[in-house]
């Protein structure tokens, strides 16, 4: 069985990657707003369901890592406040 300093070790390489994980999911949305807004510039006025449906997916991914951002970011607080009540 691991000692609590090695519990506590293990938590914080896990919350560091968690973290730089966050960091490369910020700059996945970023990237995908910038996708998004680039698509609908460059199809405004389009009556092209295509168009929508494009639009509306990028709108999606850009939820879902958002999502997943925050899922991330709540596990690091759940994941510190475990290690220290150590």
């Amino acid at each position: 069985m691991a000692t609590v300093d090695e519990v506590r070790a293990g938590i914080a390489v896990a919350t560091r990657q968690a973290t730089e994980g966050m960091a490369a999911l910020q700059q996945a949305s970023l990237s995908l707003e910038q996708a998004r807004n680039a698509f609908s510039t460059a199809t405004q006025g389009s009556v092209q369901p295509e168009a929508d449906q494009a639009n509306s997916m990028l709108n999606q991914a850009v939820q879902q890592v958002s999502d997943a951002t925050n899922s991330a970011n709540a596990a690091i607080t759940i994941a510190e406040g475990f290690a220290a009540r150590l």
